[in-house]
């Protein structure tokens, strides 16, 4: 059985050099980090799992800048995003981003994605909620576009990109629809989650446990 921990890295935190260090050093399989560029003090979406919003949320360090100092004082531990909040990111910088950091880790990395919870944080950085899934479905495909080992240009609703010389490119071979790091998609499980993983994304990265006996066989079905 493979472990791996999550943690909101914090400037008031372990530092990632030496969290990664004592991860590595116990055997543990891999760090994953959240995403949050900012918690707006005024708004109106709840905490999902209820109660005040903790500290950490708006005090989260970046997490692919930490990622790459656990990257540089490791050598086996798997580096992920848990989640990556791609509707607030423009796609052609992440997909650098994601490419640059798989690249120097030797293949290391995993992208979480997910479609966020804090509509006001989302609201800032211009994303329409009622569309912000379709919206991730298109950034991955530009992202996919510059991944691809050909130069590929892609357009859709929401943005594209020309045909282009994108280096470095990630590690993994592409596998079926997927191009590019190791890809989970996080969420709730559903219909809709599930189609979008069958349609660009290596697997799951659930919410709790429950459920997964009957869950887990419909996503692979």
């Amino acid at each position: 059985m493979r472990i791996a921990t999550t943690i909101f890295l914090t400037d008031e935190t372990i530092t990632p050099v030496r969290l990664a260090r004592a991860l590595e050093e116990r055997g543990f399989a891999g760090l994953y980090l959240p995403e949050h560029t900012h918690i707006p003090v005024e708004r109106t979406t709840p905490n999902p799992s209820g109660g005040e919003l903790p500290r950490e949320y708006g005090r989260t360090l970046d997490p692919f800048v930490a990622l790459a100092q656990a990257a540089a004082v490791t050598r086996d531990l798997g580096l992920g995003t848990g989640i990556t909040l791609v509707a607030q990111h423009d796609p052609i910088g992440l997909a650098k981003q994601a490419a640059t950091l798989d690249h120097l880790s030797g293949g290391r990395f995993t992208l979480g994605v997910g479609f966020g919870w804090n509509v006001e944080e989302a609201a800032d950085h211009g994303v329409r909620w009622s569309t912000r899934r379709e919206l991730v479905r298109d950034r991955m495909a530009v992202m996919r576009a510059l991944w691809a080992a050909e130069p590929t240009a892609y357009t859709g609703e929401y943005g594209g990109v020309r045909a282009s010389h994108a280096h470095p490119k990630p590690l993994r071979a592409p596998r079926g629809p997927v191009t590019g790091p190791r890809t989970l998609l996080g969420g709730a499980a559903g219909p809709r989650l599930f189609a979008h993983i069958s349609e660009y994304a290596d697997g799951w990265m659930p919410i709790g446990g429950r459920g997964l006996a009957e869950s887990v066989p419909a996503l692979r079905a």
